[in-house]
């Protein structure tokens, strides 16, 4: 029987790969075969080292490590030539870059608002826009977005500039699966709902968890890894006739009103 999800030969760019969701996708696809960059700011020059460094003594395989700043235009199209340079060509990009910001809605200040959105939607759209064209070129590729429930589910504590930034991303992730269908791209994106990490225990009171533990079917949270699973299936040839999909990590949640 075939080895299902196997990656080998494959170029895999992980942008926002500095750690959390971003770190767990480099070395699951690590882990399937393909060869991986790893890409974020340049301030986590020491994450990114962590990581690629992770990536080799877990799969064995060697990844490598660039600086990015989404919201630049110039910037995500060097990521692009710098890897093209390397590698030849890019088969798969991860886009697992975003910030949050938590206000109520009568107190969002206008920078916060632009700079949110510069990351999560124009980052995300300058990603897709720099390897799209060499997808384009080449007539095949796989582009998966990160995502969230809140594209798609409102809640309350501050979330409205969060949860319009991925309503944005999910709409990006359809449009661009539609228009470069054609050339034999695949666009899909990943819903989780919350991830618990280490940044979520510090941050998020405990009552608050528990509230948003209760809304859980399967009454658990997902775990990181549980994310990278379908993050390896999106882009491996077992899913080369899903696209447009926003697929959710959610344990059952959006299934339930």
């Amino acid at each position: 029987m075939k080895d299902m999800f196997r990656l080998d030969n494959r170029v895999a760019v992980v942008v926002g790969g500095a750690g959390g969701i971003g770190e767990s996708c480099a070395v699951a696809l690590a882990s399937r075969g393909a060869q991986v960059v790893v890409a974020d700011l340049a301030a986590a020059s020491s994450k990114l080292d962590a990581v690629c460094t992770r990536v080799t003594s877990e799969t064995g395989s060697q990844a490598a490590a660039f600086a990015v700043d989404v919201t630049s235009e110039e910037s995500t199209a060097n990521l692009a030539a710098q890897v093209v340079q390397k590698y030849g060509t890019v088969d798969i990009l991860v886009n697992a870059h975003g910030i949050n910001l938590k206000v109520a809605a009568v107190d969002i200040p206008v920078a916060g608002w632009d700079s949110l959105f510069a990351v999560n939607v124009k980052g995300t759209m300058l990603t897709c826009k720099a390897f799209g064209k060499i997808m384009v070129d080449k007539k095949k590729g796989k582009i998966i977005n990160l995502s969230s429930i809140r594209g798609i589910r409102a809640t309350d504590g501050g979330n409205a500039v969060y949860g319009a930034s991925k309503g944005a991303v999910d709409m990006i992730t359809r449009m661009l699966a539609a228009e470069w269908a054609p050339y034999n791209i695949n666009v899909n994106a990943i819903g989780p709902s919350v991830i618990m990490t280490d940044m979520i225990r510090k941050n998020v009171a405990p009552e608050r968890l528990k509230m948003l533990l209760a809304k859980v079917p399967l009454g658990r949270f997902a775990n990181v890894e549980e994310v990278a699973a379908v993050c390896v299936y999106l882009a491996s040839s077992e899913a080369d006739f899903v696209t447009g999909q926003i697929i959710y990590v959610d344990g059952g949640l959006t299934a339930v009103a």
